[in-house]
């Protein structure tokens, strides 16, 4: 059984008041889409019907993808408190490597995973049944024009992300550690 403990602005000065009145349960979704992954090999229904209806389809669909959403779990460490986080995030293979998106649902703000990435490069990626050492970079130039028209060719929506955003969408390439 999955036990769910809920965060709050005391324990965790990364969470305000204000964020966990815009989202109440950030912390229960990211559990459950964590555990799906797990329990599925590298794959989860990302969204569930009633998240779909309430207008969170994050990210969109894949076209083919009947079952579920590929996703890598990527451990890494808060960049303002120092703590572990496992951030589910979808993602495009590169190579023996894995490329994630900051589109943060098209946010003007990239998210925290990205920020706390960049702070702190050495991570861990849980993809499909294996779990190997990694370190983030920043793609740059032709190499992210590459990599994200790849991405858009695969799932147009995040080029609508980008444009709601008003800011490039960084593309985070993360090297396995040989």
């Amino acid at each position: 059984m999955l036990r769910i403990v809920k965060r709050d602005a005391v324990s965790d000065p990364s969470m305000t008041a204000a964020y966990e009145a815009e989202n109440p349960d950030i912390n229960s979704w990211n559990a459950r889409i964590i555990a799906e992954v797990r329990a599925n090999a590298g794959y989860a229904a990302w969204s569930s019907e009633a998240e779909f209806a309430a207008g969170r389809p994050v990210p969109p669909r894949v076209p083919g993808s009947g079952e579920g959403m590929p996703l890598i779990l990527v451990h890494h460490i808060g960049a303002k408190t120092g703590r572990a986080r496992i951030s589910p995030l979808f993602y495009l293979p590169v190579g023996d490597n894995w490329a994630v998106f900051g589109t943060h649902g098209g946010s003007p703000h990239h998210p925290a995973w990205y920020r706390n990435l960049m702070a702190n490069p050495r991570v861990t990626v849980e993809a499909g049944t294996e779990t190997v050492p990694a370190v983030a970079r920043l793609a740059e130039g032709t190499e992210r024009a590459l990599i994200w028209a790849e991405q858009i060719a695969l799932v147009p929506k995040f080029a609508e992300f980008e444009a709601a955003a008003g800011r490039q969408i960084p593309v985070v390439v993360l090297e396995r550690v040989h």
